[in-house]
């Protein structure tokens, strides 16, 4: 009994000081900031050449944001694999007994934390260049469905990421196994947020059961990932 308790405090601070190295590496190098922000917004303003019509804008614009998520997801977890094979570091880790749930949990939220910042400028880019219009009810289940959603995407980017790493030609690879993965999230998402907008007339309320949806993909990704992430590493 004790043993339980003393480990899982472990695993969670080990999960913690990972989450921090990734995202104080993120802040120190600034490739969300500088080249990534700016590759989604890029995004969505040529969708909006594209489509040029405010009202299939205003209509498409959750899905829109989605995907300039999803795009912009594979560049994130390209470089943290990137990094991490290229110095060791993730042999390292190994090497030195690191538990692979606190290494996949740590990554996992250090990556869902950079999409929810990267969620924001997009939500914003959408309110401002789609005219889209939120109500406070409507923000708030935006707001919800980033969450869930981000965590995820996190998740299941780790996953991937780190199935992907040690492949040859794995800026191909990855596209191709996480894209199919990620389809019911950006379903799930994309529904909810169209709640949140209001966009074809749904109603705000539409977007919560999609939400919940995104919360039960969550727990499964973030279950299967936890047992299956060291196996898929040490291959």
């Amino acid at each position: 009994m004790s043993d339980t308790y003393t480990a899982t405090p472990s695993l969670l601070k080990v999960a913690r000081t990972i989450m921090i190295k990734d995202l104080r590496t993120e802040v120190n190098s600034r490739v969300i900031l500088n080249q990534v922000a700016p590759f989604s917004v890029v995004i969505m303003i040529l969708f909006a050449f594209a489509l040029d019509n405010d009202g299939i804008l205003q209509r498409v614009a959750p899905g829109l944001v989605w995907l300039a998520t999803m795009f912009s997801m594979l560049v994130v977890v390209q470089r943290t694999f990137a990094v991490e094979t290229a110095d060791g570091a993730l042999d390292a880790l190994r090497v030195a007994g690191v538990d692979t749930r606190a290494l996949f949990l740590g990554k996992s939220v250090a990556l869902g934390v950079q999409l929810c910042a990267l969620d924001v400028v997009l939500v914003a880019t959408a309110f401002f260049l789609y005219n889209v219009q939120l109500e406070l009810s409507g923000l708030l289940v935006v707001f919800v469905t980033v969450l869930l959603a981000c965590i995820g995407l996190g998740f299941i980017g780790t996953l991937y990421g780190g199935l992907a790493a040690g492949a040859r030609g794995r800026e191909t690879l990855l596209p191709l196994l996480l894209l199919p993965v990620v389809a019911p999230v950006l379903i799930g998402a994309t529904r909810a947020t169209e709640a949140g907008f209001n966009s074809g007339g749904a109603e705000v309320s539409e977007g919560w059961p999609w939400s919940g949806l995104l919360l039960i993909f969550a727990v499964i990704f973030g279950v299967v990932g936890s047992v299956a992430f060291g196996p898929l590493i040490d291959e």
